[in-house]
């Protein structure tokens, strides 16, 4: 949700980009947490459109997201 919130995608251009429904999206969206309860091809597959479109997923001692510099993408 962040993620999307950043790069000011609507819902259905994300599942557009991944290649899922706009229902799955909001399904996943309406959890609480991390994304665990999605089947692993579909977290994967918005997680590679997230990055196609600029942002970074960071993994450290606070996980989260931010935009990429302009210049690396």
């Amino acid at each position: 949700r962040a993620a999307r919130a950043m790069l000011r995608m609507e819902q259905s251009a994300l599942a557009e980009a991944a290649g899922i429904s706009v229902e799955t999206v909001k399904r996943l969206e309406s959890q609480d947490g991390p994304l665990l309860s999605g089947r692993a091809a579909t977290i994967d597959a918005i997680e590679k459109a997230l990055t196609k479109a600029g942002v970074e997923f960071t993994n450290g001692d606070e996980p989260g997201v931010k935009l990429r510099n302009k210049r690396k993408r």
